[in-house]
This record gives C-alpha cells, sequence and structure tokens, in this order.
C-alpha cells in the first residue's frame, strides 16, 4: 500500500538551526498530498507520519470502527428529528492537520496554557499541527449551522510510552445545540424560560450569561444522553457516577466514571459549552452540550485488548475476532464473563493429598472451553483447626455467545458436587 504522505526533503532543520527565524528555502513536508514549510517548531517526525492517513476508525472490521459503529449506531436510533430522520450527523473523514488556531483559539485556551507546549504536540510549523483532539473541528461544524453532530478521528499527543498510551489514538465526540424552544417545550410554563440573562455571574454551576434552568436542564439532558450510551455498551446493570472537573472550553464539567468489573473507570469528559465559543461560531441564540470519549480506552476495556499497540497490528488472528456482519452482535472477546467463587477445605492428614491440577482437570471435564480462567484467590489455614482451605475464581465466558447466569450456575453446581466425590474435599458453600 502506497503511503499517503512522505518527506520532500529528508532531513527536519538540524538541531543546531531550530531556534533561529524560518528560511524560505527551508525544508517542507508532505502530508495527504499537501506541503508545508518547516520552521523552528517543526517536531513532527517521519514515524508519525506514517501513521497520518491509515484512519483506523474507518477500516471497516477494525475494533475502532466497529466500536465508532456501535455508537452511531446508537445515536441514530435514539434520536430523530421531526422528519423521522437521525438527528445527529456524523463526521469521520475530516483531516488531521489543523491550524494552531483551531486546535488552540477556537476552543478558548488560553495562549500560555501547558497543553500548547510543543514538547506535548505534533507541529508541522508553528501555525500549523496534527490536531491533539477532535475538538478542533467544533467551530467549524457550528459554524457551517449543523446542531447535532458526532465528529470521529485520529489525533496525535506526544506522551508517555506504556501499554495504555500511544503518540497516535482516536477520539469520538458529539455535540448538541438547543434553542429556547427546544430545550424548554416540554417543561411546565416554558414559555416563560430564558436560556439567557443579563447581569450574572459565573458561578462554579453556571456561566455568568445563562439562567440557572437552562444549565440545569442541560446537564439533565447531558447526563441522561451518556448515560443510555455507556448502558447501551457495557449493559443495563452499569453503575455510574460524575465527577466535577475543568475544561476550557465547558462549564460546568465533568468526567463520567463506570464501575466495570469492581474498578471505577473514567471513560469521558463532556460539559456544558462554553457560550464565548458559540457565539465566535453563529450560534449566539443557541445553548449546547459537548463531550468526548478515546476510542481506544473504551475498546480496550469492552474488548480486552491488553495493550494499545495491538490496534495498529495486521495479524490477522487478532482482526478476524471482529469481523461481524452485524455490528450489534458482539465481537468475539466482547462476550461478557461470568465470575463464580469454589471454595472448600483440603483433605485432612491421612487422606489421599489434594493436587491443584486434579482441580483444573476436573473443571475441563466439566465445562470444558466455557471456563476461560480459573484463579487461585485465598489460601487459608484455621488458626485452631489447622485445617487448610483454597478458594478459587472460575471465569466462564463463551467465544461466540452470552452466557446466562443460569446455565452457568447448572455448570458451576456440577463442578462443586463432583470436587466433593471425586476429590475428597469437604465444600464451604
Amino acid at each position: 500500500m502506497m503511503t499517503p504522505l512522505r518527506l520532500l526533503r529528508p532531513l527536519l532543520p538540524p538541531l543546531a538551526r531550530q531556534h533561529r527565524r524560518p528560511r524560505t528555502d527551508a525544508p517542507a513536508l508532505e502530508v495527504l498530498g499537501r506541503a508545508y514549510p518547516c520552521d523552528d517548531f517543526t517536531n513532527v517526525t517521519p514515524k508519525i507520519l506514517a501513521k497520518v492517513g491509515r484512519n483506523l476508525h474507518n477500516q471497516r472490521h477494525h475494533p475502532l470502527w466497529l466500536l465508532k459503529e456501535r455508537i452511531k449506531a446508537h445515536f441514530y436510533s435514539a434520536y430523530a428529528a421531526r422528519s423521522g430522520n437521525p438527528l445527529f450527523s456524523a463526521h469521520d473523514d475530516l483531516s488531521p492537520v489543523v491550524s494552531v488556531e483551531q486546535n488552540f483559539d477556537s476552543l478558548l485556551i488560553p495562549a500560555d496554557h501547558p497543553s500548547r507546549k510543543r514538547g506535548d504536540n505534533y507541529y508541522l510549523n508553528r501555525n500549523t499541527m496534527l490536531r491533539a483532539h477532535t475538538s478542533a473541528h467544533q467551530r467549524e461544524l457550528v459554524s457551517a449551522g449543523l446542531d447535532a453532530f458526532l465528529l470521529a478521528g485520529d489525533v496525535y499527543r506526544r506522551d508517555e510510552i506504556d501499554a495504555s498510551h500511544y503518540p497516535v489514538f482516536h477520539q469520538m465526540e458529539g455535540v448538541r445545540l438547543f434553542s429556547d424552544y427546544q430545550l424548554f417545550s416540554e417543561v411546565p410554563d416554558g414559555e416563560d424560560l430564558k436560556l439567557f440573562e443579563a447581569g450574572g455571574r459565573r458561578t462554579p454551576h453556571k456561566q455568568e450569561v445563562h439562567s440557572l434552568e437552562a444549565v440545569k436542564l442541560l446537564e439533565f439532558n447531558l447526563k441522561g444522553t451518556l448515560g443510555g450510551l455507556v448502558r447501551h455498551l457495557f449493559g443495563e446493570d452499569l453503575e455510574v457516577r460524575w465527577v466535577d472537573c475543568y475544561f476550557p472550553f465547558t462549564h460546568p464539567s465533568f468526567e463520567m466514571e463506570v464501575c466495570f468489573h469492581g474498578d471505577w473507570m473514567e471513560v469521558l469528559g463532556c460539559g456544558v459549552m462554553e457560550q464565548q465559543l458559540l457565539n465566535s461560531a453563529g450560534a449566539g441564540d443557541k445553548v449546547g452540550w459537548a463531550f468526548g470519549l478515546g476510542l481506544e480506552r473504551l475498546a480496550m476495556v469492552l474488548y480486552e485488548i491488553p495493550d494499545i499497540r495491538m490496534f495498529w497490528s495486521r495479524d490477522e488472528r487478532f482482526l478476524k475476532q471482529f469481523r461481524v456482519d452485524d455490528i450489534h452482535r458482539e465481537a468475539l472477546s466482547k462476550y461478557p464473563p461470568l465470575r463464580n467463587d469454589i471454595s472448600f477445605w483440603l483433605p485432612a492428614a491421612g487422606e489421599p493429598p489434594f493436587h491443584a491440577n486434579d482441580f483444573y482437570e476436573l473443571v475441563r471435564a466439566v465445562a470444558g472451553d466455557l471456563v476461560e480462567e480459573v484463579a487461585l484467590l485465598d489460601d487459608f489455614t484455621h488458626p485452631t483447626s489447622g485445617r487448610r482451605s483454597l478458594c478459587f475464581r472460575v471465569l466462564y465466558r463463551h467465544t461466540e455467545r452470552t452466557l446466562s447466569q443460569r446455565e452457568v450456575r447448572a455448570v458451576h453446581g456440577e463442578i462443586q458436587r463432583r470436587v466433593q466425590t471425586q476429590l475428597g474435599v469437604e465444600g464451604r458453600y
């Protein structure tokens, strides 16, 4: 496959010259068919440029594509305009090359904000960069007259190296704007309510120009929308909590955390859009909310992908798991696990000894491939009797469908019965 970009000249400006004034004959970079002159701010490397244009989120049957499509499908089905068409439009092919003004100034990020640092971003030159977030396109889409949209794309940040961080990742965000009629139409006496107030002041709960009623309704709509999304992805029984936070382009702002497999995990940021941003985009008569989430982060949890580098793999053994005919049919590795514990007293002295491998083989004989893992949770010796007890956790997961707790309970019960009759232990269940 031909790489969609290349260096027009093979070398970036030498380090010794990086702080001099840009030269008119400075080398240039070609990205997605367009040339960009280098200067003292240029720090993007060939390794990073080679990722531009891969667009993993648009590669059919890639896990990021699958997750993006599931989110789109949820919004399409859950929210419809009066015409019956989907309320939200979707955009996933905007260029990752943006101006510094788009990436920062359009989002009200101050000139001295640490997120602008050259050490944290990939600059083509002083005026142009690889976007650090998909929010860089918010103003242009609002200016185009869009009131409700989803936006997905690749973003670029210089970051630490570990299993959950990579210099290129993918974001998806949503924006929804409301007129006074749209926000208050279903509220009793809503015709008496206003989006804005004169002479207001900024508090931790609202912007100075917004009425408290408008902000509370926006917050209620935002949290309800996102709660529905994550329950669609993780399951209806998901526990959610909200944490107050700060973003330059929303106020009030929140992070959503979900309890998944017993751990609280932050999954997205959101908030009421700064009115100044909407004013600059020509939508000053409306109010709105916005959210953003990392596709890799969600996919790593939902599909149990242990290393972020795997998203860039071309290995068929990895990719084939996500080839599904229907996006609503889960990827093979997505089917949720069910965990059941089993504990028992070991045989007394003088009886045939207990061997863990015998227990593992018994589990395999009963449950077969329904069991993904058996792990020792606890090894306890009673201080008085000296009897020893073991507790194991058995993780059940089918590779082609979701298991019900009822069928797993039946299998687990058979394991409990046999472990006593065949291994000579005394159950503690």
